[in-house]
This record gives structure tokens, C-alpha cells and sequence, in this order.
């Protein structure tokens, strides 16, 4: 435990990417255990917060292999800065599913209206092809009175407070 220890003083930019990658890899491993271990189907908006992590974990591990090897200064700062932008967006998308799921403000029409507005006889196929029916302002599991929405709120602060972290550590080397 003591080389971890001293590979993050040495390296932090290493450290705060490989927490990063590691953290955000456990969520992704996260939610398809809820999806397909507890047969928890996502709705619109939880799709929407996953393809956060599909672009920040990749990114994460391209930082932790690029802190590594020797990647320039500039690529590390904007990359550790890209990983923060992309985690606050998706924790402000989740602080916005957390109020949909408790009723707060209205959600996105298409998950969370009622389903017998179907319009016209006309396109009344077209209609039923796109219904969805896992509705976005009910939580299907819920931990301390959290959602799964509600804590991706603090898990992706936590994350976007770890890219900081990097960007942080990454320009005071450079200087």
C-alpha cells in the first residue's frame, strides 16, 4: 500500500487518472448490474448520464496511460479539464433526473407523460413504435431515500473533483 502511496506523490496527475478510470469503471460495472443483475431497465434520462462515463472512462484511461509515458503538460491539463467539464454536465443531468424522479419539475415529454396521447389514426403506428416504457420521474430502486439518479450527483461531483485534482497537480509541475 505504501508504493500506491508513493507513485500518487511522485506522479499525481497518474494517481488522479487512475482513481478516475478505476472509480468511473465500478460505476459503469455499477449500473449494468442494475440493469441486467436486478432486471432494472434505464430510462431516457439514466441513457443519457451513461454516455458521460462512456467518454470520460476511455478518456481517464488514456490520461493514466499518458501521465505514464511521458505525455506533454498541455494534453494532460486539457484532458483532466475535459473529464471535469464532462462530470459537472452530468451531475447537474443528474440533479435534474433526481427532481424529475420526486416530482420537483416535469421531465422530458417522452418519459414521463401520460401514454394515451397518441395523436392522429394516421401515424398512430409510428406513435406505439416510439413509446417508452420506462418512465423517467419513477425510481425503480432507491438507497438512504437516494436514487440511482440522486447519488450519481455526488459520485460524479466526487469525479469531476478528481479531475480538478489532476488538472491542478498537472500545472503546478509544469510551472
Amino acid at each position: 500500500m505504501s508504493d500506491l502511496g508513493a507513485a500518487a506523490r511522485n506522479n499525481p496527475p497518474l494517481a488522479a487518472a487512475a482513481v478516475f478510470a478505476l472509480v468511473g469503471l465500478a460505476a459503469i460495472g455499477g449500473f449494468f448490474f442494475f440493469e441486467y443483475g436486478l432486471h432494472l431497465p434505464p430510462c431516457h434520462l439514466c441513457l443519457l448520464q451513461r454516455k458521460s462515463y462512456y467518454v470520460a472512462v476511455p478518456l481517464a484511461g488514456l490520461l493514466w496511460l499518458g501521465a505514464g509515458h511521458g505525455a506533454s503538460r498541455k494534453v494532460l491539463l486539457l484532458g483532466f479539464l475535459a473529464l471535469a467539464l464532462i462530470m459537472l454536465w452530468n451531475s447537474g443531468l443528474a440533479a435534474y433526473h433526481a427532481g424529475v424522479e420526486w416530482k420537483i419539475w416535469p421531465g422530458p415529454a417522452d418519459c414521463t407523460g401520460p401514454i394515451d396521447k397518441f395523436g392522429s389514426v394516421g401515424n398512430l403506428m409510428q406513435q406505439l413504435q416510439h413509446i417508452n416504457l420506462v418512465r423517467c420521474d419513477v425510481a425503480s430502486w432507491r438507497f438512504l431515500g437516494l436514487s440511482l439518479a440522486g447519488w450519481d450527483v455526488p459520485l460524479s461531483l466526487a469525479l469531476a473533483s478528481v479531475a480538478a485534482w489532476g488538472a491542478k497537480a498537472t500545472y503546478a509541475r509544469a510551472s
